[in-house]
């Protein structure tokens, strides 16, 4: 994996690079250089698999990590490549072309997280959350509680239990006593 770094940082403009494991690293890139890298991977270096394509909200920098898996079968190893975006107004190139299968994942980000991808195919239909009208859920800013209380009605006899208590108290009727 070191040598495939070695040959891809220079002509693409790779700013990190994570051995994660033996068959496993992660780099990032920047915006422009995305097409050219994930093309250079699949069409010359074996990594003809798009695995997945999902992100991640870091809203405290303000924007979102894109993280696209990539699989090379004939030689085992994964490469995932990274790149980041603005949070506001969020829009990423469709890659939908290179894998088909890209599409769906992207249709999905653009619910879920309210990133863009124009040009992809069916992405600005509902595909997961029918009717939605909210901010989009996996936003952190989003507020699940929030969201909860406004849209399902208190029902008699709910009751919230702190998780590990009620484990405990589940696990150990007796308080943990001995008999």
């Amino acid at each position: 994996m070191e040598t495939l770094y070695a040959r891809l940082k220079e002509p693409f403009g790779l700013t990190d690079w994570v051995l994660q494991k033996p068959d496993l690293c992660f780099v990032t890139v920047a915006r422009e250089q995305l097409r050219p890298l994930l093309l250079h991977l699949r069409d010359l270096e074996g990594f003809t698999h798009l695995v997945l394509l999902t992100a991640v909200d870091w809203i405290e920098e303000d924007r979102f990590q894109l993280t696209y898996l990539l699989h090379d079968r004939a030689k085992a190893r994964d490469i995932g490549v990274r790149l980041m975006l603005p949070r506001e107004d969020a829009s990423m190139d469709s890659i939908h072309e290179l894998w088909p299968t890209a599409a769906t994942y992207q249709r999905e980000l653009r619910e879920m997280f309210g990133i863009d991808f124009p040009g992809s195919p069916r992405v600005n239909e509902d595909f997961i959350l029918e009717g939605w009208a909210d901010l989009p859920p996996y936003r952190r800013d989003f507020d699940t509680l929030q969201y909860a209380h406004e849209a399902y009605a208190e029902r008699a006899g709910r009751e919230t239990r702190d998780p590990a208590r009620h484990m405990k108290e589940q696990l150990y009727p007796d308080g943990g006593q001995d008999d």
